[in-house]
């Protein structure tokens, strides 16, 4: 199962294990326990240090289950199901972890996970083709390997249609803590820290860490007009920090990038990855996995973060960018994970032989319809303008699918549903306001971004859109603070406009700290 090329790679990659580590199978059988055992016997010939046994273990789930043992003991990870597509790199990251590979999450992140006194259980459910669910998952992995009394099983749907079906999952990843769901849909090791401070009662803050130097500049968000900014300002050897709920922002979930001039194509995984190592280059100090609650202004300004700590700036870089705009009518929020759901790619397979609709006739919505087309039985894509905002060239391939239907200048009025499932779409034809509905299984909501400015109440200028107004500098109405990229009125939300924006924003604070410099401390 794996080839050549895979398994020469892993066998680099765990040259230097420290531990031993075991993949202990549940006992029993089942139609697909013969293909998992020789999953995992390939695995494990690339290192003496890795093994293979069958035992029979209470808590495994069935013949497909399987965890790991690190030098004889559990380390609270287990995976149901045969862990390949998008799953592998984090079986490959669980081994690595397991066996000494430090792992790279931040001290404050560590402090809080290590503090949990509870007993938690997590079950996440993922589908192969999802490309967010390993991100919930390592993260979950991480916090089992941190701390005993986290266990993380991951749970293939397709393996087990019935648990799908008990659990009425309709989307992933799914996260149960404890038997109750705990999180749906695309989040983020932010976001899950927040959640388990909010539901676990030994989840507190962060321990005090010593306190930083006041920062030259401070970067709020770590996608490509943050990273931009971040490395403009370190190579003008300012001390800078980046804050960020996940580094590579929204662009790591995007699948196909072909107009980032001199790149023909990538992914944003790949385009992520290259941003961190090229900032890893610099000195660049980062709080990743937290979100800032509020700041302080004045000459010198506070930034207060989830995790409890205050950091203390000359200056501010706002690159929070934008996230997926909701519908915001009854029945959305209520049934996201089931049958709402904002990524074609994620949970499309969920929904193989179903009729299917689409908000939203931008790019976005018609590209989600033709990858829906392949997979479901029927896709109705609903616009409320009297005609399509997508690329003529979308268009006309959408128009060629019998299995596509297109509805025009028509307002969505709710999502309906029963014994919470989805079953339905209600909308309103705005030239006889009329009022029809179409029997559906799920609604893919694609129209457009809203920028992440929530926090930034009272501090700067917003537009009536939320997002942050800035000159041709990247200069707010708040001296000191700048802003860049999807969060800011700058037409044209494209990556590498971002990026020159993140540029010259950092750029505009070097100017600013240069004009207000303090003349005793700059002789000191």
């Amino acid at each position: 199962m794996l080839t050549k090329e895979i398994k020469e790679a892993l066998m680099g990659y765990t040259a230097n294990m420290e531990n031993d580590v075991t993949f202990v199978v549940q006992t029993g059988e089942h139609e697909k326990r013969a293909e998992l055992l020789q999953f995992l016997n390939d695995f494990a010939k690339v290192s003496n240090r890795i093994n293979v046994e069958e035992r029979d273990v209470p808590e495994l789930r069935s013949p497909v289950s399987f965890m790991l043992e690190v030098d004889g003991k559990p380390n609270g990870i287990s995976f149901s199901g045969i862990p390949s597509g998008h799953e592998f790199n984090s079986l490959v990251l669980a081994v690595l972890h397991s066996s000494g590979t430090p792992i790279k999450l931040d001290e404050s992140v560590k402090s809080i996970v290590t503090n949990v006194q509870d007993e938690l259980k997590f079950e996440v459910y993922v589908s192969l083709s999802c490309h967010n669910c390993p991100d919930v998952e390592q993260a979950l992995n991480q916090f089992a390997m941190l701390n005993a009394n986290i266990s993380t099983e991951t749970i293939d749907g397709g393996v087990y249609p019935e648990l799908i079906e008990a659990n009425d999952i309709q989307g992933v990843p799914t996260v149960f803590l404890n038997g109750k769901v705990f999180a749906n849909g695309k989040v983020d090791t932010a976001k899950l820290l927040e959640k388990l401070m909010e539901q676990s009662p030994s989840v507190g803050a962060a321990t005090p860490t010593e306190a930083l130097p006041v920062q030259d500049v401070t970067v709020v968000g770590g996608g490509p007009g943050g990273v931009s900014a971040a490395i403009y300002a370190a190579r003008k050897g300012l001390k800078v920090i980046m804050i960020a709920d996940r580094l590579g922002g929204q662009v790591k979930d995007t699948m196909g990038i072909e107009n980032l001039i001199s790149v023909s194509k990538t992914t944003g995984p790949e385009l992520a990855g290259a941003l961190q190592a090229h900032m890893n280059d610099y000195d660049i100090t980062t709080r990743e996995h937290f979100r800032v609650e509020k700041i302080e202004k004045g000459d010198i300004k506070k930034i207060h973060l989830s995790s409890g700590e205050v950091i203390e700036s000359k200056t501010i870089i706002i690159a929070t960018g934008a996230k997926w705009r909701e519908l915001g009518v009854p029945g959305e929020k209520e049934n996201i994970g089931n049958g709402v759901a904002y990524c074609p790619h994620c949970d499309g397979p969920f929904f193989k032989g179903k009729d299917v609709a689409v908000i939203g006739g931008g790019n976005s919505g018609i590209e989600a319809a033709l990858d829906l087309a392949g997979i479901v039985k029927s896709v109705t894509v609903l616009e409320f303008l009297p005609e399509l905002k997508a690329d003529q060239v979308l268009i006309d391939q959408a128009k060629a699918r019998d299995n596509i239907t297109i509805l025009k200048n028509v307002a969505t009025k709710q999502i309906v549903a029963e014994d919470g499932k989805v079953t339905g779409i209600e909308y309103q034809n705005r030239e006889t306001n009329e009022i029809e509905t179409v029997d559906l299984a799920g609604v893919f909501i694609q129209i457009g971004l809203v920028p992440n400015s929530g926090f930034l109440k009272d501090v700067v200028e917003l537009s009536q859109y939320g997002e942050v107004v800035i000159d041709e500098r990247g200069r707010t109405s708040e001296p000191g603070i700048f802003a860049c990229g999807d969060v800011t009125t700058v037409p044209y939300k494209q990556i590498i406009i971002a990026m020159g924006e993140g540029a010259k924003a950092s750029l505009a604070a070097f100017d600013y700290l240069l004009l207000n410099a303090d003349p005793e401390q700059e002789a000191a």
